[in-house]
């Protein structure tokens, strides 16, 4: 017994001569330096006898966060690694892992919809007049549930629903989450790429509906209670306050692309080990570029300065490329990535276009500014724009920052 204590106590002798011995400019001084300090600050622990600068070394805001590592980092680390940072709290990070459950089911969902009868309409229509999709119905459940369940949600407003729910089993955090379950439906019979788009609002601390110029009616004309009516308050918020705004895209691969304020990031689902894993670093989209993306089917309906923007992307020795899914997700994705822009402007029929602000266009806009680009209305700054109405529509022209300035410019 006592020559094991005596051969460990000059192990230990040995390793602490050869941390002094070595330069002091090496890696490997640093390190061994440090697992020493470590070490002894644990030992003093250990008797009661830690000082307080042993206390300050090992405290989590001194530790430096390691770089995000592409194709490894799963969504649930990198999401570790924002609270560390102070960038998201651990009930936002709650809620964003539910939102990331959620997608997760709706994917599985929409792989096997021809498959198990859920394609076609499902004979009903949502709060803007659109038919359902049976898919549109079943998706607004799972997020529902998801939401409901994960304890941190306070009100939720999803496109699908007449007004906003007020959540009662909620623990802490209370976040409001609008949210559109699946948008570009209409798409799925087709197995064209489809997607959810969300938006976090933190919540307010006081609601008072006095003097508020919000709607407090729903569509059949009844008159909203109380706790609807402060459901609406909440979450008729301008764009500017949101924390966080993502959307995950269904197509070949299943895509979450994401932002807590402080960047742009992009998961893609390794169905293998059943997690969204790092794939898109710190996202920014081009300055400019060269592709346009809107229905030009309803250009007969359009401003006149908007019918010249299409004339000038058409002329010249290199006119634009026109690309144009139909499916906001996948539209807006591309133009993240590859640059350009993306518009659904308002008509003759649709005055503000048919993209809901809450669900669609704030949280879109968030994401491009957040990456260098620019979400306007063709007139002014769409997170500048305050909600009266749950479902209120706005025209959306997003993308490209010089491209957005262009058609602001036509415009005029």
């Amino acid at each position: 017994m006592m020559k094991t204590q005596t051969n460990a106590k000059a192990a230990g002798a040995s390793v602490a001569r050869a941390a002094v011995g070595r330069p002091s400019g090496s890696a490997g001084a640093s390190l061994s330096s440090s697992s020493v300090a470590k070490n002894v600050a644990c030992r003093a622990a250990g008797k009661g006898n830690m000082n307080a600068n042993a206390a300050v070394s090992l405290a989590p805001s001194s530790m430096a966060v390691q770089e995000d590592q592409v194709g490894t980092t799963t969504f649930t680390t990198w999401l570790l690694k924002q609270e560390m940072k102070g960038n998201v709290t651990n009930e936002l990070a709650v809620v964003l892992n539910s939102i990331a459950l959620a997608c997760k089911q709706i994917s599985s969902l929409v792989t096997r919809a021809g498959l198990q009868g859920m394609t076609g309409l499902a004979g009903d229509t949502n709060e803007s007049g659109e038919d359902q999709k049976k898919l549109d119905v079943i998706s607004n459940d799972i997020f529902s549930e998801c939401l409901k369940t994960c304890g941190r949600t306070g009100t939720i407003a999803s496109e699908e629903e007449d007004v906003p729910v007020a959540i009662d089993q909620t623990y802490s955090g209370d976040y409001v989450v609008c949210f559109d379950p699946l948008d570009g439906s209409s798409n799925i019979d087709a197995g064209i790429s489809v997607g959810s788009i969300f938006g976090i609002f933190e919540p307010n601390e006081e609601c008072n509906l006095e003097g508020k110029n919000i709607v407090t009616e729903s569509t059949d004309g009844d008159d909203l209670d109380i706790s609807q009516q402060e459901a609406l308050l909440h979450c008729c918020r301008p764009g500017k306050d949101l924390l966080s705004a993502g959307y995950v895209m269904y197509s070949s691969s299943t895509v979450l692309v994401l932002t807590v304020g402080d960047g742009v990031y992009g998961f893609t689902l390794d169905t293998l080990i059943g997690d969204f894993v790092l794939s898109h670093n710190n996202i920014k989209i081009p300055e400019s570029g060269k592709i346009y993306s809107f229905n030009e089917g309803n250009l007969k309906g359009w401003s006149d300065g908007l019918k010249e923007y299409m004339d000038f992307v058409k002329d010249g020795d290199k006119p634009y490329s026109s690309r144009y899914i139909g499916s906001l997700v996948g539209d807006f994705h591309r133009t993240m990535l590859y640059g350009g822009v993306y518009g659904y402007p308002g008509d003759v029929k649709n005055k503000n276009g048919k993209l809901r602000l809450l669900y669609e266009c704030a949280p879109m806009s968030f994401l491009a500014e957040q990456a260098g680009g620019k979400g306007s209305t063709g007139t002014g700054r769409v997170l500048d724009i305050v909600p009266e109405q749950v479902h209120q529509r706005c025209p959306l022209f997003i993308g490209s920052t010089k491209e957005v300035e262009i058609i602001e410019k036509f415009l005029e």
